[in-house]
């Protein structure tokens, strides 16, 4: 997968054409200058929205960027406590 860097600001004037290139298969980092502020990439939600898939891509793109993505503290409190009081999903509904 082709990697692209770019500034915050071309990132705001042509984000049209970030998309694009999101669609097209690449990875667009936005960086501030100093250091990456965000990746888009294709979102494959759509092909496998498991948690276990989410983890697989997190996993293939952090091995792609060389660096590991760092969670801000009060999210990943916000995740463990969803985690912690996930219940099993009800497939009823679909029968």
């Amino acid at each position: 997968m082709a990697v692209t860097h770019i500034s915050e600001a071309e990132a705001v004037r042509n984000m049209m054409d970030v998309l694009m290139r999101v669609r097209s298969g690449e990875e667009v980092v936005i960086d501030d200058g100093k250091q990456p502020v965000s990746v888009v990439l294709e979102s494959g939600w759509s092909k496998d929205p498991s948690i276990s898939a989410t983890l697989a891509r997190i996993k293939a793109s952090t091995e792609a960027l060389g660096y590991e993505p760092v969670m801000d503290a009060a999210f990943a409190a916000d995740m463990e406590e969803i985690v912690r009081k996930r219940k099993p999903r009800d497939h009823s509904a679909w029968d």
